[in-house]
């Protein structure tokens, strides 16, 4: 068997494991009802640990992209379009995909190590011996906290992303901090926000479904766990841009775009 078919049959494998796993997340255990202290505890972990990476990231990103856009417009004297050009850019698209995928980095692969482990140990198992909903406990809090706590995230970035374009702007020029916000939000309409906010809860989702699922069908031993934890970023980030290509699509078709 050639090597397309043989990737094209994991591929198919890999959504069919996918879609069962929703399935049983659907029907065991949608809703954390009565484990409101894991859940307050899984968005803590996922929210405030993930705050200073996707600040910082988010802070170079919009240095940078002021910095590299600017020459580009002086060419065409519209320099004054800058604030506008980087505020809707990091809005529609940058914030919500960057902090997507840092998230995708840092915290599939942290649920896919963590509920990998407890799968090789067997503590999921005894989980289910002791009538505890292992689905409902360690599945449901997790995917629902990223869920939550991913838009909040993005805000946060934005925010940094626009604060380090003002700082950029400023370093071959006087910006006040007012004026720069005053032309950045003349220019981001309401309905820019309205598809970034919705998406990111999207993009929460599928990470933590994808970290819980690679974690809770980890192989048996240590090399299972690493796989686990690879995997994880690696579908939860290619999944992320599938959801942003289906998002945009559908901005166009409502006419937010």
């Amino acid at each position: 068997m050639s090597l397309f078919p043989k990737a094209f049959l994991l591929i198919l494998s890999e959504a069919a494991g996918i879609f069962l796993f929703l399935l049983r997340f659907l029907r065991k255990g949608a809703w954390p009802a009565g484990e409101w202290k894991e859940l307050l505890k899984q968005c803590f972990n996922i929210g405030n640990k993930s705050l200073p990476l996707v600040g910082t990231t988010a802070f170079i990103i919009g240095l940078v992209l002021t910095m590299q856009s600017r020459p580009t417009l002086q060419l065409f004297g519209a320099e004054s379009w800058l604030p506008a050009m980087v505020g809707i850019s990091i809005v529609r698209e940058i914030g919500p995909v960057l902090t997507a995928l840092i998230c995708a980095g840092k915290v599939g692969s942290s649920m896919g190590a963590e509920l990998g482990s407890m799968k090789v140990t067997e503590q999921i198992d005894a989980m289910e011996v002791s009538a505890v909903n292992p689905m409902r406990y360690l599945v449901s809090t997790r995917v629902w906290a990223c869920t939550f706590m991913l838009p909040l995230l993005v805000i946060f970035g934005d925010a940094i992303a626009l604060t380090g374009s003002w700082i950029a702007v400023n370093i071959n020029g006087i910006v006040t901090f007012d004026l720069f916000f005053k032309k950045v939000f003349a220019n981001v309409a309401f309905g820019d926000f309205i598809p970034s906010i919705l998406k990111s809860y999207f993009f929460g989702f599928i990470i933590g479904l994808i970290g819980c699922y690679k974690g809770y069908t980890a192989e048996k031993g240590t090399e299972g766990v690493g796989q686990a934890a690879n995997s994880a970023v690696v579908i939860a980030s290619l999944l992320v841009f599938v959801i942003d290509l289906l998002a945009v699509q559908i901005s166009q078709i409502l006419g937010f775009i």
